[in-house]
């Protein structure tokens, strides 16, 4: 099977690029199913019924999330009946949606896990235990396993995918918005890459307008963040699995980058 595992979607701009290089991809590689983080496609911030359904529309089959989940407050009204749409499993007992996914596919089974990272992030529960506490619910009804932890520290990051090394096919960090260039399969072969890298405006500070970015820092004091224009930044991995064993064969980066053009 190939998958492929698309970063951080920010605003209008990444939704635009996301529709535009789906269908190309899809085809060149022959991917089988589309994983998407998309807590930054309204606005750059959360996600609302009109954007989600345009990425559905586009070509995505799980939506992951991340610390944004709830910025746009209508989440709360859908997130429960989007079985393929889930936030990060380590918030509190009782919060809406769902932490994991389990997504049929022919003859196989993906789950999907998405935690959230705690070094320089919001307070939250372990994501090495709650990943441990899910996976004792879904190994033995899953042929894949993917898990998507977004987080600040590369450490953490790097920690987790030789936490879960050969008890899951792919670990792919998010949340940081650069590519990073350690794509590999770990020692017991488990694929990892620490950061899938973002989709939307390149001429910017993680997706939103630079100037914002710079206001913010000089002065120290809140200011309103709108999502960048320009050229784009398309993020994203092939991740290829051996159809009778289900392991991660290779894991391939994906960039383009249309102000190099």
């Amino acid at each position: 099977m190939k998958f492929l595992i698309v970063g951080d979607v920010c605003g209008r701009p990444g939704r635009e690029a996301f529709r535009k290089y789906i269908p190309e991809l899809r085809r060149k590689h022959s991917i089988d199913v589309v994983v998407v983080n998309g807590e930054n496609i309204a606005g750059g911030r959360g996600i609302n019924r009109k954007t989600l359904d345009e990425i559905y529309s586009a070509g995505a089959d799980i939506i992951t999330s991340g610390n944004h989940i709830w910025d746009q407050k209508e989440i709360v009204s859908f997130i429960d009946d989007e079985p393929f749409l889930i936030r990060p499993a380590n918030y509190p007992e009782g919060a809406p949606g769902r932490g994991y996914c389990l997504y049929p596919f022919k003859a196989k089974t993906i789950g999907v896990i998405n935690v959230s990272g705690r070094t320089f992030m919001p307070p939250m529960d372990c994501p090495f235990q709650k990943v441990d506490e899910i996976l004792k619910k879904i190994r033995n009804r899953c042929d894949i396993i993917l898990v998507d932890i977004h987080a600040e520290a590369t450490s953490e990051k790097i920690a987790m995918g030789f936490y879960l090394d050969g008890k899951v096919t792919c670990v792919v960090g998010t949340h940081t918005h650069v590519q990073t260039a350690d794509n590999r399969l770990l020692p017991k072969g488990t694929a990892y890459i620490s950061d899938l890298g973002m989709v939307g405006p390149y001429n910017s500070s993680l997706g939103i307008n630079v100037n914002n970015a710079i206001e913010k820092f000089i002065t120290c004091r809140p200011v309103r963040f709108e999502v960048a224009d320009g050229p784009n930044v398309f993020s994203a991995v092939v991740l290829e699995t051996d159809d009778r064993t289900n392991k991660a064969l290779s894991i391939e980066r994906i960039l383009f980058n249309e102000a190099a053009v």
